[in-house]
């Protein structure tokens, strides 16, 4: 833990004005950024990807349910695991209290794993969770949207991940890794990707890490959500770094 200056209410006001003038400065930022990520130009999706729900079959327009948005998940969970990502679980932790909210404003979520149908029903079980969750098990979505690696492109040693061919030992655990990808439906039901971030570009979804950048330890982790577990296998105790201990 880092060692902190005690001062006089005066000293710390004068830091803490000076902090919100940056604070300010990357909210503006932000909103800029934001702002370009809306004017992106879209792509047309023209393959028909066809995905197993709990409804039966879908096609990636169905998925929309009547919507125009649709933000797709890519959830870290291939055939045969035993359990998903747990990067990927504290995600999903924060996503059923924002689905009214979403829906309302005309945008579905949806998750989507390699995973056959049953493995995912079975773990979306064991969460709790409600969010819509689909198997692109017989599709090449995951492989097109870059988040799933054949055996054959992992033996090269790189892969194309987050826009950048990336050495395999540095990124990627296995076959799966996580991102988000967003598409538009227009009244023709043609549909179009508009966005799509990696690795880290989901954290802002993560309201818990938002919180903990706020307290007074921060995140208090050595390398990326190291301190993470799904949330059926945290001890009763509190992780603590040997540093904070």
């Amino acid at each position: 833990m880092l060692s902190h200056p005690v001062v006089s209410r005066e000293q710390w006001l004068a830091a803490r004005k000076a902090l919100l003038l940056k604070e300010k400065d990357f909210t503006h930022l932000r909103d800029n950024v934001n702002a370009e990520r809306l004017a992106l130009p879209w792509v047309q999706v023209e393959k028909n990807y066809v995905f197993e729900t709990p409804q039966g079959q879908k096609t990636l327009s169905d998925l929309f349910d009547g919507r125009s948005q649709l933000i797709v998940y890519h959830f870290m969970l291939g055939p045969g695991w035993e359990a998903g990502c747990p990067g990927c679980s504290f995600l999903s932790d924060h996503i059923d209290g924002a689905l009214p909210h979403l829906n309302h404003h005309d945008v579905t979520w949806t998750a989507v794993s390699r995973a056959p149908l049953p493995e995912i029903e079975a773990y979306k079980k064991r969460m709790g969770w409600r969010f819509p969750w689909v198997s692109a098990s017989g599709t090449d979505f995951n492989y097109d949207y870059h988040v799933s690696f054949a055996q054959d492109d992992l033996a090269t040693g790189k892969i194309l991940y987050n826009f950048t061919e990336t050495p395999v030992q540095s990124e990627a655990a296995g076959t799966e890794l996580p991102g988000l990808s967003s598409f538009s439906k227009n009244d023709a039901g043609e549909v179009f990707h508009t966005y799509s971030s990696y690795a880290r570009g989901g954290e802002e979804l993560i309201g818990t890490l938002m919180i903990l950048d706020r307290a007074p330890k921060g995140r208090n982790e050595v390398s990326t959500m190291d301190f993470v577990r799904r949330h059926d296998e945290y001890d009763k105790k509190p992780k603590l770094h040997d540093c904070c201990a």
